[in-house]
């Protein structure tokens, strides 16, 4: 089972390293994935500085990721970047048995 309640699978926790971010693409969104402290948190992949996609490969401490590009720093909980309103967009995450899923909207664009 691929998808439960709007939820897309996209791995399985035994796939993840400690504090080491993957990239997964879902409905064509761009999403980073952590786990720390056994935790699986999921935000949006591309930084909001110069739109770089690599939130993934950034450096976890203290609940914050720090985008290797150019070192802003994002709330994993929230994907706000501290003291601000702004920040990457945060999905859902459930994790069921060994499976994690996200809740990722796919973004509809108007032209």
């Amino acid at each position: 089972m691929n998808e439960i309640e709007g939820y897309t699978k996209i791995c399985r926790i035994s796939d993840l390293i400690e504090k080491i971010g993957k990239r997964f693409l879902v409905d064509d969104v761009d999403i980073a994935i952590f786990k720390v402290n056994g935790v699986v948190y999921a935000l949006s992949n591309i930084c909001p500085h110069q739109k770089t996609q690599l939130i993934y490969d950034g450096f976890v401490e203290d609940g914050i990721i720090t985008c290797p590009a150019h070192g802003w720093q994002f709330d994993l909980a929230t994907g706000k970047i501290p003291g601000s309103t702004a920040g990457l967009t945060s999905y859902k995450v459930k994790v069921i048995n060994d499976d994690v899923f996200v809740k990722v909207t796919k973004k509809d664009l108007h032209w």
